[in-house]
């Protein structure tokens, strides 16, 4: 038996055993959907495939399906293929058995839940063809860890037309999210010395959360009609800020307050993390 692999939108492995092969694929292929690895309503690849993956006559698989659609495991239909049939699987003892999600309401109120209905699917789809289309075979690979050139070049060139900020693209790192990225910082800090973080008193509970497991310590801004008050500053060796719109309240931080966060860091070495979850 060369390969025990057959790909058909699963992966499916087996291990037919015993002296008579038909009679193996057939206590496998049972026993797979009885212990969950194949869930109701999967679809099985042709007898024709499995054989072929198998190394097997295919007229064994055709039998094998045969005898568990009799049996009730498997269904057949015309146009439709070999698929496991429902609730055939038997959950070990001790597992509770799956229960089904909870419909979602028909209007997602949730802060911070953009309408994801209204993405670009077409335009999105027409960018990243061109970019397919024009990407190097590099690009394909493993490249620089902090991101694309191309990419980071672009991002520079935008911090200095939007946010005035002159970037040198090699200073740039690009993330999957702030979340990534706030993960990374906390090594930069703790390497800094930082052992305190001042966070906005309403915030992100997964911020403080990863903060937290860093190690470091977290002192909470109070928060009003103003944005982050920054008077508790004072021992914390960084700050994460949410200054365009204050989440989840939305208020933008204060000119006022905003020139003492910047004091704040220029006497004390102190670094800002903005959170511009909108921006």
């Amino acid at each position: 038996m060369a390969r025990s692999w057959a790909t058909f939108g699963v992966d499916l492995h087996l291990e037919p055993t015993g002296p008579r092969l038909r009679r193996g694929l057939t206590d496998a292929l049972r026993e797979a959907v009885r212990g969950g690895r194949l869930p109701s309503g999967a679809r099985l690849p042709s007898s024709r495939s499995l054989a072929a993956d198998l190394g097997i006559a295919r007229n064994t698989v055709a039998e094998a399906y045969a005898d568990l659609v009799a049996e009730g495991w498997l269904t057949a239909r015309q146009g439709s293929g070999t698929r496991v049939a429902e609730g055939r699987q038997v959950p070990p003892p001790g597992v509770r058995p799956h229960r089904p999600e909870r419909p979602r309401p028909a209007y997602d109120l949730r802060p911070g839940t953009p309408d994801l209905g209204s993405f670009p699917r077409a335009e999105w789809l027409r960018a990243a063809r061109r970019a397919l289309t024009a990407a190097p075979s590099d690009a394909l690979g493993y490249g620089d860890p902090r991101g694309r050139t191309e990419l980071r070049t672009a991002l520079a060139g935008y911090l200095a037309r939007t946010r005035g900020v002159r970037a040198d693209p090699g200073h740039l790192v690009i993330c999957g999210g702030f979340a990534h990225g706030l993960k990374l910082l906390t090594t930069v800090l703790r390497a800094r010395g930082t052992r305190t973080i001042a966070v906005e008193s309403y915030g992100l509970d997964e911020h403080r959360l990863l903060l937290t497991a860093a190690g470091l310590a977290t002192t909470p801004l109070p928060v009003d009609g103003q944005g982050a008050d920054p008077g508790p500053l004072k021992d914390a060796g960084a700050v994460l800020l949410t200054p365009a719109h204050q989440f989840p309240i939305g208020v933008p931080l204060r000119h006022d307050r905003r020139a003492a966060v910047v004091d704040w860091a220029r006497h004390t070495g102190g670094l800002v993390l903005e959170d511009d979850y909108d921006g």
